[in-house]
């Protein structure tokens, strides 16, 4: 990509997070994204057809940016991967209210919970084990992306909300302590594998 191009693109980004700390996402117009990037609404309307695109842009760029070039492949890498994401979560905590509650945004958090389930397949193709054994990688990365959507829409309705920290130990917890299935247990799910 052009780095003219990226740089508006990442100007605009900030520019509605940045807005979406001060008021609701709803009450936040083009006109102001464009403001606060600097830039006026025509360069806006190159880049984007309008503001539901560029929120689905930037909620998948902070993940990207959190994971960098590759999957997690150690649970090192996957828990600071969490950790960096779940700061910005915390940091941008009443838009993700909005999008994650129950008047939120069904096509955001699906995107959000399939962009998970992308990641982990990923991840665990590449050798990082899931432990449910007997279950499909399809199915376990969709289990575990739909537990840690799930604790976060309960973190964010904590009052006061504890620390990013405190919330990414209790997905790590959740994905991690699973347990897996008896040998002979799985032996028999093996078939329904795909």
């Amino acid at each position: 990509m052009d780095p003219r191009i990226a740089r508006t693109r990442t100007s605009l980004r900030d520019a509605l997070f940045s807005l979406t700390r001060e008021r609701p996402v709803d009450e936040i117009s083009i006109s102001d994204i464009a403001e606060r990037a600097g830039i006026n609404r025509s360069t806006y309307y190159q880049h984007y057809s309008d503001k539901d695109t560029l929120l689905a842009e930037a909620l998948d760029a902070v993940i990207d940016d959190a994971i960098g070039p590759e999957p997690p492949l150690t649970e090192e890498h996957g828990a600071r991967i969490l950790d960096q994401y779940l700061r910005h979560v915390e940091e941008n905590a009443a838009l993700y209210r909005r999008l994650l509650g129950e008047g939120g945004s069904a096509t955001i958090q699906v995107r959000m919970s399939r962009r998970l389930q992308l990641i982990l397949v990923q991840a665990f193709e590449r050798g990082s084990p899931h432990g449910l054994v007997g279950v499909p990688t399809e199915v376990a990365a969709a289990a575990i992306a739909g537990s840690a959507l799930a604790t976060i829409r309960a973190w964010l309705d904590t009052s006061p909300l504890p620390p990013a920290q405190a919330a990414s130990g209790w997905i790590w917890t959740a994905i991690t302590a699973h347990g897996a299935i008896p040998e002979d247990e799985a032996d028999r799910l093996d078939r329904f594998r795909i």
